[in-house]
């Protein structure tokens, strides 16, 4: 057998690794709960991209960064020079040998080149019927007449130049009969003619001049176009002088004017079939590097293909999509890293996408699924344990209640487990990966090994109150304070499913709300801390779970500066008033009455707060616990479970 080894060109490398997905609805989460919807998270998160991917933001800029340096480098007047090189060469070379000539002859000679207009065009013109003494100045003007030509169809024909570099006089009747048919081909095409045959011909006939390899005649319109608008957009970046030189000197291209007919017809022809293209614009270079005719239209066919590819990577327009960045250009202006990047970039959209992270509402809006949901509070869950269980002299929390009754269910073992084992399906596991392989004997590992899921059976309902007055926001609070929210009802939705948990938000209102529904809350300017009415609201769910431990967590960080008066109005002022006080501390012993201690989480260091919560512990039994913010959640969660065990 044989082997070959080369470059992947295939698509996408198939030894790359994965999209971290989790890795990427962290930052998504971390975005909506600061405030962002779900779409405007995706957009940041694919702006910034994710660990060793570059996002688009960072592709901007290299595009941008190669657009100026094109025209820092570069100057369009290439052509000028080189023929104005050329010709000095060749009246050089003549006047040296009509020197030594003592004759009138040679005298006229220099007298001709003498008077000779100063403009490069004229003076190229003028010397087209010009005998030369010299087979060196002979060459010399030559060659200003076959660049001039190569120059001039280069600028029209991609990949042109290698086949350009030696023209012999049958090349160029090749090059002006080729540009005949190809007018005759797209005029018929703008007369509406059915060209398909004609093209396949003309394909056939002078296929070697595109090696593109266009499949249709409009693919060879656009091609042609594109080509065309660039060196139009490149005339449209010279002086006035220099426009007017290159013009005079077409018409000595091959030393024969036709081409330069042939050129005009074709450029009056695609600006018929594509009037969309960009004929217009025009460019600064400022560089000191000249470029010719057929590198200057290259350099503007770049800068509209790096304009293009910033406006795919800035994905601003209705309906964009990262599926709509052209690789191959993109490849072409920044490498293939690039590319590579953009295509791990859309493969994280998609993906997103595919795993029903996000969903779409029935306003078109995104929206985080509850999947998404659920990885999003596996996270803050495991963050928040990770904190417990640094505590110096406190049990191990992550499997808390697992000293109660048997549930019935089983689980593999995990380093770290305490739950007692099931002998019943660990041998029967020994049993089945060993019976075949060792001929009976059967031999226990501990991937054998199953536990019995234990739980304590006691229920709880607990009422989680969160601050979301504006303060919170403010001073950095805002997403501690949902990520605590999201730890403790994944917690209580997979270890503690009999349990009832109510999420309550106050500020000058409180609200009954879902986790979905906090974790993209936003932050509003809103005045007023109505934790009389979030009390409310949680002995109104304590009652609905009258056989249940109540457990009541307030997290705030300001004191009340707002009740709610028996009309439903909201009544606010600050500081905060006597009445407010009294209708708060009123619900704190309408919740004692209950058998719920109120456990106040206090954020900050206003001596107010202090002296108010501290009544909230002593009149109604409960606890203030003042943790910062990295350990807000684990504060919340660890009263949870000391809460629910009475």
């Amino acid at each position: 057998m044989s082997y070959r080894y080369g470059p992947w060109h295939e698509g996408p490398d198939p030894l790359a690794p994965p999209v971290d997905l989790r890795a990427a609805l962290d930052a998504l989460g971390r975005d909506i709960m600061e405030g962002s919807s779900p779409r405007a998270a995706l957009q940041e998160l694919l702006r910034r991209g994710t660990g060793n991917t570059a996002g688009l933001d960072e592709l901007t800029r290299r595009l941008w960064e190669r657009r100026s340096r094109i025209q820092r480098r570069h100057r369009l007047d290439g052509t000028l020079s080189e023929v104005r090189q050329l010709l000095d060469q060749a009246l050089e070379a003549e006047r040296a040998e009509l020197f030594p000539d003592p004759s009138d002859d040679a005298r006229f000679r220099e007298a001709q080149l003498d008077a000779l207009p100063s403009g490069t065009a004229a003076a190229v013109r003028e010397l087209a019927d010009y005998d030369w003494r010299s087979e060196r100045a002979r060459a010399a003007y030559a060659e200003i007449r076959d660049k001039l030509g190569q120059q001039l169809v280069e600028s029209r024909f991609q990949g042109m130049k290698e086949a350009l570099s030696q023209v012999r006089p049958e090349d160029s009747e090749r090059i002006r009969a080729m540009m005949a048919d190809l007018n005759t081909l797209l005029l018929a095409h703008l007369r509406g003619e059915d060209t398909a045959e004609r093209f396949a011909q003309f394909m056939r006939d002078h296929g070697e001049f595109f090696p593109e390899n266009p499949r249709t005649v409009e693919d060879l319109i656009d091609a042609l176009a594109a080509r065309a608008a660039a060196a139009q957009r490149m005339m449209n970046s010279m002086s006035a002088q220099q426009r007017q030189e290159l013009s005079d000197l077409m018409s000595s291209a091959f030393g024969d004017p036709r081409l330069a007919d042939q050129i005009a017809t074709l450029d009056a022809n695609l600006r018929a079939l594509r009037p969309g293209e960009d004929w217009t614009s025009s460019a600064r270079f400022r560089g000191q590097n000249p470029l010719g005719l057929g590198e200057g239209a290259q350099a503007m066919a770049d800068l509209a293909e790096l304009d293009a590819l910033a406006e795919q990577l800035g994905q601003s327009y209705p309906g964009a999509r990262l599926e709509d960045i052209d690789l191959e250009a993109l490849q072409r202006q920044l490498g293939d890293e690039a590319g590579v990047d953009a295509r791990r970039l859309s493969e994280l959209e998609r993906e997103l996408r595919r795993q029903g992270l996000l969903d779409r509402a029935p306003d078109g809006s995104l929206t985080l699924s509850p999947k998404a949901m659920r990885r999003l509070g596996e996270t803050a869950l495991a963050d928040v344990l990770g904190g417990l269980r640094g505590r110096r002299g406190e049990r191990e929390t992550e499997h808390a209640g697992a000293a109660g009754e048997l549930t019935g269910a089983t689980r593999a073992w995990t380093f770290g487990a305490t739950e007692p084992w099931d002998v019943a399906r660990t041998v029967r596991n020994a049993v089945l990966r060993t019976l075949s392989v060792n001929g009976g004997e059967v031999r226990l590992d501990v991937a054998d090994v199953e536990v019995s899921e234990t739980e304590q059976r006691s229920r709880a309902a607990v009422a989680l109150c969160v601050d979301t007055s504006w303060s919170m926001v403010q001073d950095g609070r805002w997403v501690p304070m949902k990520r605590t929210a999201l730890a403790l009802h994944h917690l209580v939705s997979t270890r503690f499913r009999s349990d009832e948990l109510q999420l309550i938000t106050f500020g000058r209102h409180a609200a009954a709300v879902d986790i979905a529904e906090l974790t993209e809350l936003e932050g509003v300017w809103e005045q007023g801390t109505n934790l009389h009415h979030a009390l409310l609201l949680a002995g109104r769910h304590l009652r609905r779970n009258p056989d249940a431990r109540p457990v009541v967590l307030v997290v705030t960080d300001g004191e009340p500066t707002a009740h709610l008066e028996p009309d439903g109005e909201a009544v606010f002022h600050y500081p905060t008033t006597q009445a407010t006080l009294r209708k708060t501390l009123a619900e704190v012993d309408s919740l004692a009455k209950l058998g719920a201690s109120v456990t106040v989480f206090m954020l900050g260091e206003d001596p107010s707060l202090a002296a108010f919560v501290d009544v909230i512990a002593r009149r109604g039994g409960g606890r203030v616990v003042a943790p910062d913010l990295d350990g807000l959640g684990s504060a919340v969660v660890s009263d949870y479970l000391r809460g629910r065990r009475g």
